[in-house]
């Protein structure tokens, strides 16, 4: 998709899309650090695989990504409803990034990796239950 140079958007929108960030975000962080502290080793960003997973766990071949709401589409039939600046641009963006999820999770699982998704608010709020979900997983390719 094209997407135009420009679009309406007032100064108070720029800044804010101006502070979001691709990699490292906090939730992306805690649970690598989570993960790190039960002993399991990742790579960070890993650019060899599609998607560039936020955190690929290359021994059990286990991707993982921290997808932010907004930009991933969480409950999107709902969500879309309510745009009300430049919606023909935001649909057509967020069901981009949707759709390429989908093209890289079928390229994961074909060549063997265990794909799994946590929105960061389900990070930030129950970090816990993602860890323990992912060692669920670790748990369940061991045996």
């Amino acid at each position: 998709m094209k997407h135009p140079k420009s679009y309406n958007s007032d100064k108070k929108t720029r800044k804010r899309m101006s502070n979001v960030h691709l990699k490292g975000g906090k939730a992306e962080m805690l649970l690598a650090h989570s993960l790190w502290g039960n002993g399991i080793r990742y790579r960070k960003n890993y650019k060899k695989l599609p998607g560039s997973p936020d955190i690929a766990i290359t021994k059990y071949k286990i991707a993982i990504f921290v997808d932010g709401e907004f930009w991933h589409g969480y409950d999107w039939e709902n969500k879309k409803k309510h745009l009300k600046r430049n919606r023909k641009y935001w649909i057509s963006k967020i069901e981009e990034n949707m759709a390429r999820d989908r093209r890289n999770d079928r390229i994961l699982q074909d060549h063997g990796w265990t794909v799994l998704h946590f929105w960061e608010k389900q990070v930030l709020k129950n970090i816990n239950y993602c860890v323990e979900i992912v060692l669920l997983h670790i748990r369940s390719l061991k045996n």
